[in-house]
Parts: structure tokens; sequence; C-alpha cells
């Protein structure tokens, strides 16, 4: 192999390295340098963001974790353009820092099987959550529109699960100057989205609490790859900085994902049981005692694939006779009366309690707290910057 030489990614010094030789091979930033670097490009003071969790995304929550110095979060999947800029004014009001918003990718629309349906009705009623007539059919926001709101609120970022934004857009969120991090679980997914034109990746390991992030709806249970593979793999793949989301829940696991390769890591199921979270108490409750095994992934709640507790209704999809859920949507449409009864009653059998792996680790502290701990403990584990 012929040497040749490289610039650093941080200082910008040309280093000696070997013609062919793995990306492992040339002289890389080390960890700090990385978060480092990725701070000062995001306006952050720590490499910590919040998960857009759409249901579990309050302003307050977002703007909590922006004021630590880290970034706020909305999943406005279930937002009408109206409250996106509603969102986007109150997360204002209470924080100057960094905020994403997030959409899912539309799934093809979803082959119907009315006697499919009628069979998830007739489970469901067993649960005393009769739907109400046609919840199946009640319709998403509209996407497109979606988008023109999250650009005319003009959030640092706009992140993407479940696929790809289209080329248009992703053409108008770099003319208005704001990033596109994309959700990936698989290798070959972070290739796609670094052809496609995403700013970062934000690599889903299957420890990760909600939503599978698969770009193909059937793939998310044949792709459950865990962080600690998907991490440097997707790092040694793209030459684009690497998000680690899924089961990072203290600073062990924060350092962990920075030694592996990423940039920053992304925080869900670890900010829940924050007072600014304002999740049912039942649900923080069983958080809290949630061993790893305590978790399954499950499409009893939307027909796509996500990690919750092993609450007695995610189980009972698992035994014989159960329906096999609908797709997404219509299995969400069809859970929703049952869902609502759950969080009204409290009753951890019926909410949709999403949950990672490291669910236990959750502190219930408040959530600019928990941002600057996770950091102060990193810090104190990593390697100095070189």
């Amino acid at each position: 192999m012929r040497p040749k030489l490289v610039p650093s990614a941080r200082t910008g010094e040309t280093v000696l390295s070997q013609e062919g030789s793995s990306r492992e091979a040339q002289l890389t930033p080390s960890p700090t340098d990385r978060a480092a670097d990725f701070c000062d490009r995001y306006g952050l003071q720590r490499p910590i963001l919040m998960a857009p969790m759409a249901g579990a995304c309050p302003p307050a929550l977002a703007a909590a974790t922006a004021n630590a110095g880290g970034m706020g979060a909305c999943g406005a999947l279930l937002f009408e353009p109206d409250q996106i800029k509603d969102w986007a004014e109150s997360f204002r009001a209470r924080s100057n820092g960094a905020f994403q918003m997030n959409l899912w990718i539309p799934d093809p629309p979803p082959l119907r099987d009315a006697a499919g349906e009628a069979a998830v009705r007739r489970f469901l009623s067993g649960w005393e959550a009769e739907p109400a007539p046609g919840a199946e059919d009640q319709p998403m926001p509209d996407f497109e529109a979606q988008c023109r709101a999250m650009i005319a609120s003009r959030p640092q970022v706009v992140s993407s699960i479940m696929g790809l934004y289209p080329p248009a857009f992703v053409v108008e969120m770099k003319r208005a100057g704001i990033a596109w991090f994309a959700t990936a679980t698989t290798v070959g997914e972070a290739i796609e989205a670094e052809a496609a034109g995403a700013d970062a990746i934000i690599a889903q390991g299957m420890e990760a609490g909600g939503h599978r992030g698969a770009f193909a709806a059937g793939d998310a249970e044949t792709n459950l790859v865990g962080s600690m593979a998907l991490i440097p793999a997707v790092a040694d793949a793209v030459d684009l900085p690497v998000i680690a989301a899924g089961g990072i829940a203290d600073g062990r696991a924060v350092a962990a994902a920075l030694i592996l390769g990423a940039s920053a890591v992304m925080i869900g199921t670890a900010l829940l049981r924050s007072p600014e979270a304002e999740i049912a108490p039942a649900w923080a409750d069983a958080l809290s005692k949630a061993r790893p095994e305590h978790t399954l992934a499950t499409r009893a709640f939307s027909g796509r694939l996500g990690r919750s507790l092993r609450t007695a209704f995610a189980e009972a999809w698992r035994d014989e006779g159960a329906p096999t859920p609908a797709p997404y949507p219509i299995q969400r449409n069809l859970t929703g009366a049952l869902r609502s009864r759950g969080l009204r009653e409290n009753d951890i059998d019926r909410i949709q309690a999403w949950a990672g792996q490291a669910a236990s680790r959750a502190p219930c502290r408040p959530a600019g707290e928990i941002v600057i701990e996770l950091w102060d403990e990193a810090k104190r584990l990593l390697p100095a910057a070189g």
C-alpha cells in the first residue's frame, strides 16, 4: 500500500495514512473532539439530543433539554400545520436553544383486510375498548403541509424516521439553512440516507423505546441490530456525524457510544420520568422497575413495530388465537379508545407504554439535571482530547 496524506477531521492538519487502509487505521478525532465539533456546528454545549417522541414531547421538556445545553425535539407525526407552528412558538417562549422537528416518512397506503380488522375489533372489545364506528378510517395529517409548516418554523434540524424525505423537500431544507438528520436502523439505510443528502445519521439500535425506524415496515423484525454493533458499523460506512440512539440512559452509555464512533447521543426513555415529560404516573412508575427483558417489540399499539413495556395488553397479542395486528395506521386508529382509557384511568395495562431497554436507569429528576449529569459522567470516563 502506498502511503498518502489525509486531512485530520478536527485540526485540518495533514497526516500520513495508507491508501486502501480501513477507516479505523486512519488518524481520527478523539471522542471528545468529535463531540466538540458536533456541538460547535449546532450551537450546543453538550452532545445530548432529546428524542422526538410523538405524544411525549411537550415544549417544556424540549426547552429544559435545550436550556441545559442539549437539543430539544418535537415529534410532529400527528400535528396539523397550526400545531407545528404553535409548538415552535411555545418552545421559543421558553428557550433560545436548538431544537429539531421530526416526521415519519409515510408508508404506501395499507392493504385493507375487512375480516382482519373485524377480528381486531372483537379482540379490543374484550378489553372493554370497542373502537368507535369508522375509527379505522381516521385520516393522518397532510404530509406535504406538515413539511411546509416545519420549514416555516425554522428549526435548526429536521429529522426523519421510516425512510427518506423527497428530494424536493431536501432542497427546500438546505435552502432554508436547516440540517437533516436521518434515522437509520441498518448500515444499508445509513448509506442510502447519506446519498440522499442527510447531514447526520441517527443510528437507532434495537434497544430504543418506541417505534423502530426501519425504512420498510416489513423489515423491522428481521433487522433488529443492537447499538454496540450498529454504531461503529455506521460510523465506518458513512462520512457523516453519527448520533447514537437506543439504550442510552447514563454517562457510561454516552461514553461508550462516543468511543464507538458517535459524535452525539439521542435520549428518549431516559427523560420520561422527568416532571417536564408529564407522562402518566403508572407509566413512569413501571419504567423505574423495568429490567431490559421487561420490554418487547410489538405491533399491538400501532401496526408498526415498537418497543414497549411488557404490559398485559402487549403480551395478549402474543397469545395463541390473538389476531394479527392491522397495518399502520389502521391498528393505531383501532386502539385509540383503549389508549385513551388507559391514560384517563392511569391503567398501565392499557397505556401505550413505550420503553427502551435501559428504562430502569431513567432518573426521576428535572430534565435539565439529567442532561447535565449525563455529560458530566461521560466526560469523566472518556479519554482526554488529543
